[in-house]
């Protein structure tokens, strides 16, 4: 029996979707920005793709854009140029499409201050708070919702949620697992004490993302025991392993037993555990979610915004 009829469908993983689709920029750390204001129409195109898809929940392309990513390559002077732009492409693709506004959810985002997959920032806690506060600033007048992601730790959990209770905001919080140790955060801290900070900090919804899908079917139960809201979107890298700060994601692998019919399998299952939030992350392409949105109308399920 299914444990909920309606599920909220995301989009994919834009940035590496704009990565693949400029065939391999140079190594600038930041290329999803670079491509966003060389190549506008490219990152415009892959919004669409995605709408196209079923998706209804669309991110911005800005997850890179944070003052200390800015800072380290002498581009802080544009952080508040790369976020309207991020806005004005994903609305402009929004206005190209057959689907109304009125259909769609745009989610600003809130993801790692410093890199992806790291705990590594020693800073105090009020710095990643006034930090979050500042991309939150950004955003907060052209989004329906926040999406706080890629998080490896429970500092990041507890500066981000501080911020987002700043605004009385609704606390979407995605957090991303060890891959060798899927009971865990990257920053080797427990899922089920996470969650339970998450619980006490009243999150509105809890998800996992950016680790692979055997990872997520591992450590969902834990999310499903909660009482909370949960989903979940997966990438689809071989190892995040070689990523270092500072590095470009092209030293990746993506792997080639993740077709759209297997990430599908993953993600209708997790749905029959009662997940009603899905999508895709690095590697998950328009076509994954395309054939994950007819899977899951195949199986019953309504693809709706109906509580955000």
């Amino acid at each position: 029996m299914k444990l909920s009829k309606n599920i909220i469908l995301l989009d994919g993983g834009i940035g590496q979707e704009i990565y693949k689709r400029a065939h391999s920029p140079d190594s600038h750390t930041l290329w999803s920005l670079k491509i966003m204001i060389d190549n506008p129409d490219l990152v415009i195109k892959v919004h669409q793709d995605f709408i196209t898809s079923g998706a209804r929940v669309l991110s911005l392309n800005n997850y890179a854009a944070t003052p200390s990513r800015l800072k380290k390559i002498g581009m802080y002077s544009s952080f508040g140029e790369m976020h309207q732009v991020a806005i004005k492409l994903l609305k402009l693709a929004i206005d190209k499409s057959p689907i109304s506004r009125a259909d769609i959810k745009v989610a600003g985002s809130l993801p790692p201050l410093v890199a992806s997959y790291t705990s590594h920032d020693e800073r105090p806690h009020k710095d990643l708070y006034d930090e979050y506060i500042s991309l939150i600033d950004q955003q907060i007048n052209d989004v329906d919702l926040f999406l706080a992601e890629t998080l490896s730790s429970t500092k990041e959990i507890l500066a981000v949620t501080d911020a987002l209770q700043f605004y009385s905001l609704k606390k979407y919080i995605s957090l991303t697992l060890d891959d060798n140790s899927p009971l865990k955060l990257r920053s080797g801290e427990l899922l089920m004490d996470a969650v339970k900070l998450l619980k006490d900090r009243c999150a509105d919804v809890i998800l996992i993302n950016c680790s692979r899908p055997e990872t997520v079917s591992i450590a969902l139960p834990i999310l499903k025991n909660s009482g909370i809201v949960f989903g979940a979107y997966a990438n689809g890298f071989s190892s995040v392993e070689k990523l270092e700060p500072g590095k470009n994601v092209n030293v990746l692998e993506s792997r080639k037993d993740l077709d759209p019919a297997e990430y599908s399998k993953f993600a209708i299952d997790w749905a029959e555990n009662g997940a009603t939030f899905l999508g895709g992350c690095c590697e998950i392409t328009p076509n994954h979610i395309q054939y994950l949105s007819k899977e899951l109308v195949k199986n019953g399920y309504r693809i709706s915004n109906y509580d955000l």
